[in-house]
């Protein structure tokens, strides 16, 4: 008798798929991998190579310009990850691979050797370029189209991510900064095989999610070879292409190797998404095609401003901030550890995420503005005004010779409230607008955008050595308000070109509070 039973990934749990919740495991311990590292990397990267825990004493400038390179890298090569995903490995496997790279990478950064710091990173790059697109992508297709649910499980993975990233920057923090830097990436890497043993338990609730596509479907999808060769046949896009690869060219000579091959890289991704353009077939999906690509701009400014989080404010945590605290505490004494600040951002995720999610749906349900590009570019205009604290804080050092912590942590509760408007709101926007069979390749290319975002912010905190902190967290400021204002002036016009992806939210809103009234009735 042929089984009839619903397939077990559709079971559900307090309203969503249980597959959900096995992602948001999965996400968990690798995020507290990743921001456990993250924690102590610059602080590892600047400390005094003399101390009993000694760092590599490099200046704050060759930090932070490692940190734009690595952080940039982690999210860039989420496009050769999807790509992978979508033709060889299917996303499901992509994250088990990835997964497994992640616990060889971080093991071999508690290595105290050159070598191994620099190959830790490598692999922490291809691992996370492996994992992190395609388990966002898995997210979505545990929702139906048009499902009103699939924001709301966003926002329950995106906390799922916050809670690793609290508790890492803690733990990590404090072992890295107390014990050895050395010990804090090892236990990052412990962190990270909980999570594959996680994902490995939890296969059965994703049997119908993240697999291969079959031979026919991938020939009929997306082929990266057949885009570019018909860009030898696109006067235009060509011609675009050879500017850019001119570009590339002066980089490569004027401002060395790595930018060269960034700005290469950079050629090749405008040129693939040009000719993506050209291979849709109806003007809905070009223009929803078009609206994507500009929220992409809007999550550059974004992460090119949050990310000097790890990077500037880091060490602005660490060398002006006066820690000490009025009282001892277990372990720490009564001065706080400079990676500590780090978890404000998670925990303020986790308490505010929820109820920055109802607030958006209660807008919605008011019938007012309540699309996904308001949301991110409202979003940016919170996280901007969050570094006039930090103008505050610089201001004070200037006169004190050193700042409050409060200036910190009232920065890191305007940047998390930015963010829950705008970075779970964008994933949720782009398996909206994707082109199906691209879906992949655009979840990479916005962590790619991710990731020139941090490339920025490394860029603008290593700058800060020579304009001052005012200058650039006033800067910020500025130029993140203006920019978003602009975007929202054009709200109108990018609304239209959506072509109503999200106009169905409401009435389906909606249904799902009468369903919820009813129930409660019964």
């Amino acid at each position: 008798m042929a089984n009839t039973a619903p397939p077990v990934n559709q079971k559900e749990l307090f309203g969503h798929p249980v597959g959900l919740y096995v992602l948001f495991f999965t996400e968990m311990w690798e995020r507290f991998s990743y921001y456990g590292m993250r924690a102590i990397l610059v602080l590892y990267l600047v400390s005094a190579t003399t101390e009993g825990n000694a760092g590599l004493g490099w200046t704050q400038a060759e930090a932070l310009a490692l940190y734009g390179w690595y952080t940039m890298l982690v999210y860039v090569v989420s496009i050769p990850g999807g790509i992978l995903a979508d033709k060889v490995f299917g996303q499901k496997k992509a994250v088990l691979i990835g997964g497994i790279i992640l616990v060889i990478g971080h093991g071999i950064l508690a290595v105290e050797e050159m070598w191994a710091f620099y190959s830790g990173l490598g692999l922490i790059i291809s691992g996370v370029g492996l994992l992190k697109p395609n388990i966002s992508t898995m997210v979505g297709g545990l929702y139906k189209e048009g499902d009103i649910r699939r924001d709301k499980g966003f926002t329950i993975f995106y906390i799922g991510i916050n809670l690793g990233a609290f508790v890492s920057s803690l733990i990590v923090g404090y072992v890295g900064e107390n014990i050895g830097w050395h010990y804090g990436f090892g236990l990052a890497g412990i962190a990270m095989a909980l999570g594959l043993i996680v994902y490995l338990w939890g296969q059965k609730y994703l049997t119908n999610v993240g697999n291969l596509l079959s031979k026919v479907e991938r020939d009929e999808g997306a082929s990266l070879g057949n885009l570019f060769s018909d860009l030898l046949k696109s006067p235009m896009q060509l011609v675009v292409s050879i500017i850019l690869l001119g570009v590339s060219i002066w980089g490569w000579l004027e401002l060395g190797f790595g930018y060269g091959l960034l700005f290469l890289f950079l050629t090749l991704v405008i040129a693939m998404m040009m000719m993506v353009y050209k291979d849709l077939t109806s003007q809905v999906m070009k223009d929803r095609y078009v609206v994507m690509l500009l929220s992409f701009i809007l999550v550059i400014v974004f992460w090119g401003a949050f990310e000097q989080a790890g990077g500037l404010m880091n060490i602005y945590a660490l060398d002006n901030t006066n820690r000490t605290l009025p009282f001892t505490l277990p372990l720490i004494g009564n001065e706080v550890p400079a990676s500590w600040f780090q978890s404000l951002n998670a925990m303020f995720i986790i308490i505010f995420g929820v109820v920055i999610a109802n607030f958006w749906a209660k807008r919605k349900l008011k019938s007012k503005e309540a699309s996904s590009i308001f949301k991110m570019a409202i979003g940016v205009i919170i996280m901007g005004f969050g570094f006039v604290f930090m103008v505050f804080a610089a201001l004070q050092f200037e006169s004190n010779g050193s700042s409050a912590m409060y200036w910190l942590v009232l920065a890191y509760l305007f940047h998390t409230i930015g963010e829950l408007c705008s970075s779970p709101v964008a994933l949720s926007f782009i398996t909206k607008l994707a082109p199906v069979k691209y879906a992949s390749l655009m979840m990479g290319v916005y962590f790619a955008a991710t990731g020139l975002g941090n490339k920025v912010a490394g860029e603008l905190g290593a700058f800060a050595s020579e304009a001052g902190d005012i200058a650039i967290f006033s800067g910020i400021t500025i130029f993140t308000v203006t920019f978003a204002a602009i975007v929202l002036l054009m709200l109108k016009p990018l609304k239209r070109l959506t072509h109503g992806a999200e106009d169905n939210e409401r009435e389906m809103l909606e249904q799902e509070n009468y369903e919820l009234a009813d129930a409660e009735v019964n």
